[in-house]
């Protein structure tokens, strides 16, 4: 049994108190790993190791940090398979979209290793004679990332790639369902050239590791992607001591279908929204708001086509749903299932827990005759569950969609570029689709949402430099004399 350690300082170490976890396959239970556990010393001293190699790292240029990530992205392109259907293994995703997961890591090291040679700032023109005005970038210091299991490469990547370039040095805790590919993703870093100590990793639970990181006063950020409750208390903690904070959270996605919607694209892109990762993405498409007059058909074709998709193990290549990450996650969806009956929506589809291996499945569900006030419309779920609500025109749908404390993303399938337009301009989410659905996120752009899902910071694109860098303005007076901003002169 192979056994995954700690990364501290430049080395692989066990756990100071012997301590470890298993981690196993959700599709077939079998143990791939012993993960160690790291104690509260252990994460001292990865948080000690970041700060002893902060100031040589951050006072590295920036074009030779960026040589590292190049190196990094192609090693992480020669990989590519290798890596995804260890993914699969350890998460459940099939094999088409592990390999979409990888595929996000290269495009975000390739990315961030361009900004290398941008991280700009500005220049200004001053109010006074012979002055110049500027800001630069600096790092903020040690940071510590902490990521969920549902992106167990591609999210470490969003955070560790920009973070590096940017100069900081970091600690990362990876969600405990899924450590071993940040741990794959941390040696291929140091197989790169990364100086030890630049990136430490630390393994365990959120309320003991992840909390010894929050805590520690060396740490100057907190980057944290996962449930809005955990969301909450980091901005909460982390916030005594003024750290910066980036939280990503929750979603409750909507996809609008306008009865002058092409329906075949539409059911192809709720079918790839609400069921693709099993359900498990932020951006998830959890709710089908359409309008009155192509329900029934629209109901009629979305049951047709889910019933064909096929459950199992994601490494075959005619699985279209894989399981989902815990029993814990699969008793929670059933528990739903169970409420939205309760609640009086109609069970169109599915709603039980699915037998095709010993692992943690759950048939692709549909509700039909949801209300906006029932808690399956309103509560994040994370599984292969999606609720149909109806809506007499677009703004009823929007009022519907804009009716929970979410906003990350949103969709809306019609032929007219004023429902578009209307749509854009009018629905409270941080990303929009147009007769798209609701994942496809590209990492040179934003990423992230209004409302509950976030406190206002972005991944991604150049936001995510913003996210890891300090602004320093500089003023430069070269008069020789004495001049005063805002003060009348005679």
């Amino acid at each position: 049994m192979q056994e995954y350690r700690l990364f501290i300082n430049g080395e692989w170490l066990k756990s100071s108190d012997g301590g470890t976890f298993d981690d196993n396959n959700p599709a077939t239970l079998e143990l791939i790993g012993k993960i160690h556990k790291a104690s509260d010393e252990d994460v001292k001293g990865a948080v000690d190791s970041a700060e002893e190699a902060l100031e040589s790292w951050s006072s590295t240029p920036a074009p030779q940090r960026a040589k590292i990530l190049f190196r990094a992205a192609r090693m992480l392109e020669e990989r590519k398979e290798e890596l995804a259907r260890l993914m699969t293994t350890e998460m459940g995703k099939v094999l088409k979209e592990a390999r979409g997961d990888v595929q996000e890591a290269i495009d975000i090291a390739y990315y961030a290793a361009g900004e290398g040679r941008r991280l700009l700032g500005e220049t200004t023109p001053s109010e006074l004679p012979d002055k110049f005005c500027m800001t630069v970038r600096r790092p903020i210091g040690v940071i510590g990332l902490i990521t969920p299991w549902n992106f167990p490469i591609a999210i470490p990547a969003w955070k560790v790639m920009p973070a590096l370039i940017s100069g900081n040095t970091l600690v990362l805790k990876p969600a405990s369902d899924t450590p071993i590919m940040a741990i794959e993703l941390v040696k291929i870093l140091t197989e790169a050239g990364l100086p030890k100590g630049v990136l430490n990793l630390v393994t365990g639970g959120g309320d003991t590791v992840g909390s010894a990181i929050v805590h520690n006063k060396k740490i100057r950020a907190v980057s944290f992607t996962g449930s809005l409750e955990t969301g909450k208390w980091i901005l909460g903690e982390a916030g005594k001591e003024m750290k910066r904070v980036s939280l990503e959270l929750g979603g409750k996605n909507p996809i609008i279908v306008m009865d002058d919607a092409d329906l075949d694209l539409a059911i192809d892109g709720i079918i790839w929204g609400a069921f693709g990762t099993t359900g498990q993405r932020c951006t998830a498409a959890s709710r089908v708001i359409a309008h009155e007059k192509i329900l029934p058909a629209l109901l009629k074709k979305l049951i047709e086509r889910t019933k064909k998709l096929r459950l199992g193990n994601g490494l075959d290549e005619n699985t279209d749903v894989g399981p989902v990450i815990n029993n814990s996650q699969l008793q929670k969806i059933a528990k739903y299932a169970d409420i939205g009956k309760d609640e009086g929506a109609k069970l169109a589809l599915g709603g039980r827990i699915a037998h095709p291996l010993p692992g943690y499945f759950f048939e692709p569900t549909i509700f039909s005759e949801v209300s906006p006030d029932m808690r399956i419309a309103r509560e994040e779920i994370f599984g292969p569950v999606v609720s149909l609500l109806t809506a007499c025109d677009l703004e009823e749908a929007i009022r519907i969609a804009n009716s929970v404390e979410y906003g990350l993303s949103s969709s809306i399938y019609t032929g007219n570029i004023k429902n578009a337009f209307k749509a854009i301009e009018k629905i409270d989410a941080g990303i929009t689709y147009i007769n798209a659905s609701t994942i496809g996120a590209e990492i040179h752009l934003p990423f992230g949402g209004v409302k509950s899902t976030g406190n206002g910071t972005r991944e991604a694109g150049t936001t995510a430099i913003d996210e890891f860098t300090e602004l320093k303005t500089v003023y430069i007076d070269y008069s020789g004399k004495l001049q005063k901003a805002q003060i009348d002169v005679e």
